[in-house]
């Protein structure tokens, strides 16, 4: 599988144990079975800090209890140059139906989103075979910059989220001068941009637990039911 190996998952050396909460989401709905997460960063740099980033978050989502995946984009397509079939899209899509929320994790290029983290967005369609691989999922999103603190790449992304008809959480991480919050192990100190991550990852946890049980129901439109009852009564005439 394309899937990033995550060194050290259960070690936190910046995680405050004294006020971490293990279960962040507790009464706010069913958590019987672990929330599911697929994480996706914008840089395939050996040192790519918004990997390390991903990771880090990775790594506090699972001392919450979530299942997490995160996929490794090294030998993806550019989107127009396969078509479907390609087993790193196939591979893409299938951890996005498997999740029930996602995090983007990008380095902010020119202002935006890096290309790599648009071409995997790109490579999930909003419906396959009756099937939403993003619609009613929970978003959280993340940069990382060189230079001071930025947040072109997070608007950016926060646009493509509700274009994929996900519900992008109110927090965000934007991580200024990367390259000074990480170690030469690729762990992140101890700072204010870690506490930072660890607060978006408890609020994507608990909008996930949240909204999970109710997705079909949130997701439910108008147009589209009367969209099926006109091709039921007519076959000739297209969907809208």
């Amino acid at each position: 599988m394309r899937l990033s190996a995550l060194s050290d998952p259960d070690h936190l050396p910046a995680l405050d144990r004294g006020r971490f909460r293990p279960d962040p989401a507790a009464d706010l709905g069913p958590t019987g079975d672990p929330i599911r997460v697929l994480l996706l960063y914008g840089s395939l740099r050996q040192q790519s800090y918004s990997r390390l980033a991903a990771e880090e978050a990775a790594r506090i989502l699972r001392q919450m209890g979530a299942e997490t995946r995160i996929f490794d984009p090294s030998d993806l397509p550019f989107p127009d140059q396969h078509k479907d079939g390609h087993p790193a899209i196939t591979e893409l899509r299938d951890h996005a139906i498997w999740s029930d929320a996602m995090v983007w994790s990008t380095p902010e290029t020119h202002g935006q989103m890096s290309g790599l983290m648009k071409a995997q967005i790109d490579h999930i369609p909003l419906s396959m075979g009756g099937i939403r691989p993003t619609q009613g999922r929970c978003l959280a999103l993340m940069q990382v910059n060189g230079g001071s603190q930025s947040f072109n790449a997070l608007n950016n992304m926060r646009v493509l989220g509700r274009w994929m008809r996900m519900f992008t959480i109110p927090n965000q991480s934007s991580v200024a001068r990367a390259w000074q919050e990480f170690d030469e192990n690729g762990r992140m100190r101890a700072s204010s941009f870690y506490e930072r991550i660890v607060d978006v990852m408890e609020e994507l946890v608990r909008f996930t637990v949240l909204t999970r049980q109710h997705r079909d129901q949130l997701v439910d439109r108008y147009s589209e039911r009367a969209g099926v009852g006109a091709a039921t009564a007519d076959p000739t005439r297209p969907r809208p």
